[in-house]
């Protein structure tokens, strides 16, 4: 047993936290930044979701090169790459300059985030005190998706919107150091199978297939769309194909025949989705619809992202009380209900009742995230638990970037449709941010008149996307409670 377990867990949680922060940080500096850099609408989703779907792809095939070479040395080059993304991001002068740059986060972060729980489960022998650093590994990863938005709001109130990136290098510079002290060196398992080539199969599949999606929604369906299209879901396909007959899978796809891990999966997706891409979303409301400051609007989605950090532990006694099939749909229910009074809601008048609406939705959400864990972990065969552990963690990233993306496409093209101005040049009509960006270089009368369309083409948008999705959701609810009846009235876990 490691005589300094604890101070390792200091030292691991320490480069956990700016990770965490970070899936969440961005959704506030979003208004910012699109302006500042004159960022499109397909722009702003890319500088999104870049992070989560390379964090996604690379997940597994980063934790396999972990077990091959050692945690210790993997966990410092992923922070050495996150801080270097981090400066990188920072001082981008353009947005494609700052999506490569997020790419670069994520490939750091999917080198962080294997090693962590690794050395937690190598480094705690005991089971009651490995239970305990889990939980507070848990506490730290929800706390700090929490306090994103907020920490967001707080750094834009004062600094220019590279803040928000720039805040993790002396982050580092203190991690690194203590990482490299306090983290014991490990030789690694050379028989480790890596497969790099199959990870990198899956994210070019996933940028390929979300980028036509983008694309044929923005210009409509044409060759190029085509192509990128059918390209991107082939190489899926291919990917899919390699996981089914491989003998050792980077992912054991073969799970999914059972009913409970494949509605556990789709929970996690629509979960994590839905929250990501509701608070991306709301945060371009509140500062670009209703002109509320970074910190202000933070401050706004305090009670969505709080209530989704308690949800978590609450929903596991949930849970234990009265059985994963009924809180699990009664969480998408409840998630459902919340997204259809929240788009009949006016977010100024009727702010308190908001606030309400926002804690049951991250409530709901949270429970959400919770069950489907439940559901993946406890349905599959204990000599496949890694596997399953895998496949869930993949889940919960490829449903936030694919949040992302489901809503952003939605909005900016019921925006499209729905903005009407005779100023308005070509391309104005793409994105509220693009709008916003004219209508305050041009000024004046004119510049007015745009932002006011562009503001009411964004409400009705919004609201529009809000009764869409809590439909499709309610529908998950449902399938959920048809999927989950063989499920025990209470589960250990």
């Amino acid at each position: 047993m490691h005589s300094s377990r604890w101070f390792i867990l200091v030292a691991v949680m320490m480069a956990f936290t700016p990770v965490v922060v970070d899936m969440t940080i961005l959704h506030i500096a979003i208004p910012s930044l699109a302006v500042a850099l004159g960022a499109s609408g397909n722009e702003v989703l890319w500088i999104i979701d870049v992070y989560p779907l390379v964090m996604a792809g690379l997940l597994v095939p980063m934790g396999t090169l972990a077990d091959r070479i050692g945690y210790r040395r993997i966990l410092l080059i992923g922070l050495g790459v996150f801080g270097a993304a981090s400066i990188a991001a920072a001082f981008s002068t353009s947005a494609p300059m700052l999506i490569v740059a997020r790419a670069a986060l994520g490939i750091g972060s999917s080198m962080i985030m294997p090693c962590v729980l690794a050395l937690i489960r190598q480094t705690f022998e005991d089971d009651a005190e490995r239970a305990t650093a889990l939980g507070i590994w848990s506490i730290v990863s929800m706390a700090g998706a929490a306090i994103g938005p907020l920490v967001g709001g707080v750094l834009l109130e004062h600094f220019w919107w590279g803040s928000v990136f720039l805040v993790n290098v002396p982050i580092m510079l203190i991690v690194i150091p203590v990482v490299w002290r306090l983290v014991p060196p490990s030789s690694g398992n050379s028989q480790a199978t890596w497969k790099p080539g199959q990870a990198l199969i899956l994210v070019a599949g996933l940028i390929l297939t979300v980028y036509g999606v983008k694309s044929g929604f923005k210009a409509g369906l044409n060759v190029e769309t085509g192509a990128t299209l059918i390209v991107g879901v082939g190489l899926l396909a291919w990917f899919s194909r390699l996981q089914i007959s491989s003998e050792n899978p980077m992912l054991d796809l073969s799970l999914l025949t059972k009913p409970a891990i494949a509605v556990g999966l789709m929970m996690a997706f629509v979960a994590s989705g839905s929250l990501a891409g509701f608070e991306l979303v709301l945060a371009q409301e509140l500062q670009f619809v209703l002109d509320k400051t970074p910190l202000q609007a933070g401050v706004f989605m305090l009670p969505l992202v709080v209530a989704a950090a308690i949800g978590g532990p609450i929903g596991g006694q949930l849970a234990n009380r009265y059985g994963l099939r009924a809180v699990a749909s009664s969480s998408m229910a409840s998630a459902a209900l919340a997204l259809f009074a929240i788009s009949l809601s006016d977010l100024v008048e009727k702010a308190y009742i908001v606030a309400v609406l926002l804690g049951i939705l991250g409530f709901a959400l949270g429970v959400g995230l919770l069950a489907s864990s439940i559901a993946i972990m406890g349905s599959a065969p204990a000599e496949k638990a890694g596997a399953a552990g895998a496949l869930e963690s993949t889940g919960y990233e490829l449903g936030g970037g694919l949040g992302i993306t489901i809503f952003g496409v939605l909005v900016n093209s019921i925006y499209r449709s729905a903005f009407s101005n005779p100023v308005a040049g070509d391309g104005i009509s793409n994105s509220i941010s693009e709008a916003m960006t004219v209508a305050r270089e041009l000024g004046g009368s004119d510049g007015l008149e745009i932002a006011v369309a562009a503001k009411a083409a964004f409400a009705e948008a919004h609201g529009s996307v809000l009764v869409l999705v809590a439909a499709m959701i309610a529908l998950l609810s449902a399938l959920v409670f048809i999927a989950l009846r063989n499920a025990p009235k209470a589960e250990a876990h």
